[in-house]
């Protein structure tokens, strides 16, 4: 069995495009491996795409649920693999379109011929025309080049031609891993799963931080950022969970801070210690869930505020859609199911009646100096837990 995956950005990359295309084939590879082991052979750059060869008994299926998840992949087909005698791919282009189930009822056909081996006695035009009369002289269909009921590809790649008639949508976006690594600050809410996954489609290889409040709260936002993660996976999470105890600093934060500031200055310090994280583990991003004034920390003088400590990027691939984009993204990646399900979440202990909107980093940072930031933080750090 045989798979032509074409990618659309990577074509883009110039002299690193080796890079990009073995990181691909890599990623294609451990997916087949972790999901339907046994039936991988290999993988094979071919100009402009990926050539995947499998065992003939996998079941189609399963294989397309794996390659929909494997950014990189514009799309892919089931393909015919022959030889380049002219004679033979009209065999195959005829038995093709008689099975059609598109054309039992219907009457027309194209023929796209794409003729990447320059070196091949005939143009694409040529081909066309040429199989495409071969078609009418054996069927009763007819050419319809705008609106064809089926639509018969050939590729001409190499010394192999390749012949299918369906193109099945992969999820694009570039291979995980090519991009780096990150951090993602994850809650167990609807939008950090939406934002790690925006994180692995840009090609970042992705590790996850979370704060949480035992003992004084349930292990239940634990519990559901290990399912969030599991359903990440699909999509080429392979990184670490940390777990940080952040009950300690809440409690130093309520006692000694103004009610108003709680939310802010929570932040402030998960942005310090996914920091420090970030430069022990070598992690080059940090990436968060935040949509630009959906809730009250993130309007712009807040976000301004809680990222001043840190000088690590931050992205926010959420910051321009709204609540209901984010959920329709959600579903779509089977993620919104397990974020709704009930926990206790760290930053809505304590949570202030009358959050500050519009912070002012003078009065965040004098109210600071009455905190042990080093102090709180070194304690947290000692007792991360890693999965």
């Amino acid at each position: 069995m045989f798979i032509i995956c074409h990618y659309s950005e990577i074509g883009l990359k110039g002299k690193n495009r080796d890079f990009f295309e073995n990181k691909l084939c890599e990623n294609i590879q451990n997916n087949f491996n972790k999901y339907l082991p046994n039936i991988f052979i290999k993988t094979k750059r071919l100009p402009g795409r990926i050539l995947v060869e499998l065992k003939d008994q996998a079941c189609k299926d399963e294989i397309k649920n794996i390659l929909k998840n494997i950014f990189g992949i514009a799309n892919f087909s089931f393909v015919i693999k022959s030889s380049q005698d002219i004679k033979e791919v009209q065999g195959i282009c005829l038995d093709l379109i008689k099975k059609s189930k598109a054309l039992l009822q219907s009457k027309s056909f194209r023929i796209t011929a794409k003729r990447s081996n320059k070196n091949f006695h005939l143009t694409s035009k040529d081909i066309n025309v040429k199989i495409g009369d071969y078609i009418c002289k054996n069927t009763d269909k007819k050419v319809d080049l705008e609106k064809p009921d089926i639509n018969c590809f050939i590729e001409i790649v190499n010394n192999d031609s390749f012949v299918y008639t369906k193109k099945i949508q992969g999820p694009g976006g570039m291979p995980v891993g090519a991009s780096g690594n990150a951090l993602v600050l994850i809650s167990g809410g609807i939008d950090s799963p939406v934002a790690a996954y925006y994180a692995l489609k840009r090609g970042a290889q992705i590790s996850f931080l979370h704060f949480h409040s035992l003992p004084y709260t349930s292990q239940s936002s634990i519990n559901k950022v290990k399912k969030l993660i599991k359903a990440l996976e699909k999509f080429g999470a392979r990184g670490r969970l940390y777990l940080f105890p952040f009950a300690d600093i809440q409690k130093q934060i309520m006692i000694k801070a103004p009610e108003k500031l709680r939310i802010i200055l929570y932040r402030r310090y998960m942005m310090r210690i996914a920091e420090i994280l970030a430069k022990q583990k070598k992690y080059l991003a940090l990436f968060t869930g935040e949509s630009l004034a959906q809730v009250a920390s993130q309007t712009l003088e807040n976000i301004r505020a809680i990222e001043e400590p840190v000088v690590i990027p931050v992205l926010r691939p959420l910051i321009g859609f709204d609540k209901e984009e984010i959920i329709a993204k959600a579903c779509k990646i089977k993620t919104y199911d397990i974020s709704i399900l009930p926990h206790e979440d760290c930053c809505v202990r304590f949570m202030p009646k009358h959050p500050e909107t519009k912070a002012k980093l003078g009065e965040v940072n004098k109210v600071e100096q009455d905190l042990d930031i080093d102090g709180m933080i070194k304690n947290g750090t000692s007792r991360i837990e890693v999965y």
